[in-house]
């Protein structure tokens, strides 16, 4: 029996052994570790990477989500839109900003936002939009760009899986008005520890951002705004510079490696992602659908593969959101696709053997 981990960064780590050794001795001997040009010069080169102006790095990817929202100026009273399928950071960052996240039903096929779901929650309260770019695809962001503009909302991309990914030949995170990364070590741009991003081509805001997650000082000791301390560190940042020429080719090895399941796997017990339209996705998560889910990861696991199941309770029926009055039913998509989702390994640097054996295994399910 062979076997394959859900995710393991040995291939990533052999394959950038020496860039990423170099990055820690350089910032080691700069004897420099907080805003210094390891920074400066990363939010530089992935701001030219997303095809925008400027980026504004953070402690983590849920900090990049509040900090945006707050320089969007909101806050209490306020109502933010976000998707009924995503990671609970989304809905946590509304909170943190003090507004309320109010939840709109995903595609049951990309389990992307649905942009008629979008329009339809909203209120005279709402003030914002976070479409999340879900598992490394891209949402529909014409119709959801139309629909803000529409009603005078602004539109916050949650990019936190899709780095690199492309919708209509743009990248992901040059739509909005802002949007948020994080680089979460399992991202496919991770640093080896927490750390974030905000890019964007409103260099206003993200000034606001910049300041907000210093301290809320524009320079040091004056204080503009009651802030918090997240900003990324120059270890960090050095680490990420060293992979992000890499980001093209490791993408590309996770596409190759998802078109062999897409191609390979044939079993009716099983419903395999659907690409969305004009997109082309980075496979973060490579996940299948099936109701007999459970008894699915037992087998896997039996034959040594690992699994994840993303994520097994819809956010709206989450203990700490309990106080927004939700019953199950109420987002049944998002309820549909909790209860039937289980993420196959998924990594750089795949073997050949590894994915057939995953294919072989899956179709003898």
């Amino acid at each position: 029996m062979m076997k394959v981990p859900f995710v393991t960064f040995q291939p990533m780590e052999k394959r950038l052994h020496d860039e990423l050794t170099n990055a820690f001795q350089r910032v080691f001997h700069a004897s420099w570790y907080i805003g210094g040009k390891e920074d400066a010069e990363f939010e530089k080169e992935f701001a030219e990477y997303c095809g925008v102006k400027a980026a504004v790095g953070t402690g983590n990817g849920l900090d990049a989500l509040m900090l945006s929202l707050r320089a969007f100026g909101i806050g209490a009273g306020d109502e933010v839109i976000v998707p009924s399928h995503t990671f609970i950071a989304t809905a946590l960052a509304v909170t943190y900003s003090g507004a309320k996240p109010v939840f709109a039903e995903v595609d049951e096929q990309t389990f992307l936002l649905d942009p008629e779901c979008f329009e339809a929650a909203i209120t005279e309260k709402t003030k914002a939009v976070i479409p999340v770019h879900l598992y490394g695809q891209v949402c529909d962001m014409d119709r959801i760009l139309e629909i803000a503009r529409k009603h005078d909302l602004f539109v916050l991309e949650d990019t936190a899986q899709a780095h690199g990914a492309c919708y209509k030949g743009q990248r992901a995170g040059s739509f909005g008005d802002l949007a948020a990364f994080s680089f979460y070590p399992g991202k496919n741009l991770g640093a080896l520890g927490d750390a974030g991003a905000v890019v964007g081509n409103r260099e206003d805001l993200l000034e606001t951002v910049r300041a907000l997650g210093n301290y809320g000082s524009d320079y040091k000791y004056h204080h503009i705004y009651k802030g918090v301390n997240s900003r990324l560190d120059e270890l960090q940042a050095a680490l990420l510079l060293a992979k992000l020429p890499f980001l093209d080719e490791m993408n590309e090895d996770r596409r190759k490696t998802a078109a062999r399941y897409l191609e390979g796997i044939h079993n009716p017990a099983l419903v395999l992602p659907k690409i969305a339209d004009h997109v082309e996705p980075v496979w973060h998560i490579f996940a299948v659908m099936t109701e007999r889910r459970d008894e699915l990861e037992a087998y896997l696991r039996a034959e040594g593969i690992g699994t994840v199941k993303h994520y097994p309770t819809a956010m709206h029926l989450q203990e700490c959101y309990r106080d927004l009055g939700f019953k199950k039913g109420d987002f049944p998509i998002a309820e549909k696709i909790a209860a039937n989702e289980l993420s196959i390994p998924m990594y750089y640097g795949m073997r050949d053997e590894e994915i057939d054996y995953v294919i072989e295994t899956l179709n003898r399910f």
